[in-house]
This record gives structure tokens, sequence and C-alpha cells, in this order.
């Protein structure tokens, strides 16, 4: 049966609020924001000219949210449309209309990663090389040397440096970041260049801590200085570097998953994900082929 439906938009602010209530992440409010927009975007547009109902509702029906469906799928990547429907699911079950929810697509999870997607340790250090010896070079050592998100760099903090931990707090979990005794030099080093006593220890010329935005925007310019894929060069490919590299070092995934903050193991699989490169050496030296 047809759900009556306003155009959502105090609906929508209200979900928001619940989800701040829920203490969802700034970045985690922005994305649910833009996918639900775009869903009540694409509602408006199929039932444009449509009669309303004695209220002045519109109607959700079922068809429409599977309409959506196949207009994600025909556009985005499964794993992007799967992230859409679940911000779309959440809203739907706040307004009561849990019966229009829509499946998420089975995804067969993948044994490798793609080629072009993995950064590996040479292309590390030729960004590193072009970087210099100064703070983006230092907050990319960092992030990669901890295993931190790039939101989590505002916690790495004069006195956590003199400390060598840092206590980070992120999608409502809180975690000890044990800080590597050679960055803990070069970061000193820094803040005393730097004058820096307090606070945190990257910031901004206006002195605010250094945010996702500032170091995507350096990284791409980085990335073609190194002459580095844009593709591998972002803050979470160093976050996966530090977490294939630790694991092929101890073997140790439970221990990973807690120094990344992560409560799904499966999750940390994917981080640790190769492109298959190292298997096809292991097999070929497995010599089960005569020749």
């Amino acid at each position: 049966m047809p759900q009556d439906l306003t155009p959502l938009a105090g609906e929508l602010q209200a979900y928001m609020t619940h989800l701040r209530r829920e203490e969802k992440s700034a970045n985690t409010l922005s994305k649910y924001g833009r996918d639900i927009r775009r869903f009540v975007a694409f509602f408006l547009q199929v039932t444009k000219g449509q009669a309303r109902g004695p209220s002045g509702a519109l109607a959700l029906t079922k068809e429409i949210t599977l309409a959506y469906k196949e207009s994600l799928c025909a556009a985005y990547t499964a794993a992007s449309v799967n992230s859409m429907l679940a911000a779309v699911n959440g809203f739907l079950t706040f307004l009561d209309l849990g019966n229009l929810r829509i499946k998420q697509l089975r995804i067969q999870r993948r044994a490798f990663c793609d080629q072009g997607e993995e950064l590996s340790r040479a292309e590390y250090d030729r960004a590193l090389d072009a970087a210099g010896a100064g703070r983006l070079s230092l907050a990319l050592q960092t992030i990669c040397a901890t295993g931190i998100r790039v939101s989590e760099l505002r916690h790495i903090t004069a006195a956590a440096v003199r400390a060598g931990t840092a206590h980070v707090q992120c999608k409502g979990k809180a975690r000890q970041i044990f800080i590597p005794a050679d960055l803990r030099r070069v970061l000193l080093a820094y803040m005393a260049r730097e004058k820096l006593t307090a606070g945190s220890v990257f910031l901004t010329r206006s002195g605010r801590p250094l945010n996702r935005s500032n170091i995507w925007r350096d990284m791409k310019r980085l990335a073609k200085a190194a002459g580095v894929p844009p593709k591998k060069l972002f803050p979470h490919n160093l976050r996966r570097l530090f977490a294939r590299l630790y694991y092929s070092m101890t073997k140790d995934i439970a221990r990973l998953s807690d120094i990344l903050g992560h409560s799904d193991g499966s999750v940390t699989r994917i981080y640790i994900m190769t492109s298959g490169r190292e298997h096809a050496r292991q097999l070929n030296k497995m010599k089960l082929v005569r020749l």
C-alpha cells in the first residue's frame, strides 16, 4: 500500500538531529545528508505531476524505492550503491516506513585488490622525497607510521608526542595510539622548529588543525610531483599501507584490528588485501608444474 510522504525537508532535519544524538561523526552526518537528499530528489522527480493525497502529500511506494536502487546500480559501483542504500534505509526506518527498505546488493569478497589501487612502499618513499621535510611530509609519515585515520591527525598533540602515545576518539570509540620512536624524534624536532608547545602538531597557517580537505588538496599536488598515480596517493591508502606492512610482519589480524580501531575483523581483511603479486610469487615457488 502506498505511504504518504511530504517533501521531506522537516523529516530530514529531524533525522539528522537524531543521528547527532546518536553521536555519529561529522563525516557520517555529511554523507548521510548527501545520500538522503539524492534519494529525495529522485523521489520528487519520478512523482512530478502526480496527484497528491488529501493531506497534500505525495505517495512513496516500494516500486519507487526499487526504481531508485536500479538508478544507482546503473551509475555507481556495488559498494557505493550499498553505502547509499544504507543511508536511505536508516531514514525510512526512522520514518516508520521499514516496509519500504531496499535490499542491498550481495557482493562476493574479493581475494585481491586492483593493482592500480595499491600504494607500494616505493611509491610512498617517492612521495616523501617529493614532499621534502616540511609539514606535509611529516603528516604523511604520521598517518602511515601509526595507522590513524586522517580525521584523527588532530589528536597528535604536542603532549602526545612528548609522551609517546596519543588518545584517539573516533566513531564513538576511544583507543591508544603508540607513536614510534623515530617518528617522535622527527616530530619533536619539528615542534622545536615551529615553536609548538601545546595543542595539535599539524596546523594550518591560520592556526587551526589540518583537516581532510587540506591534506587531500596537498596530496593531489604531491602525487603529480612524485610521479605517483593520484588514485593511489590519498590519506586512507597510507593507513592501508601501514596495515599491510604490519600484517606481513606479525600475521596478527586481531591485534591489527585493535590498532586500526575496527570492531569487525572483516573490515581489517579488506585493508590487508594485496594486488596478488605476492600471491603469484608464492604460487611460482611451489613448483607444482612439471616442465
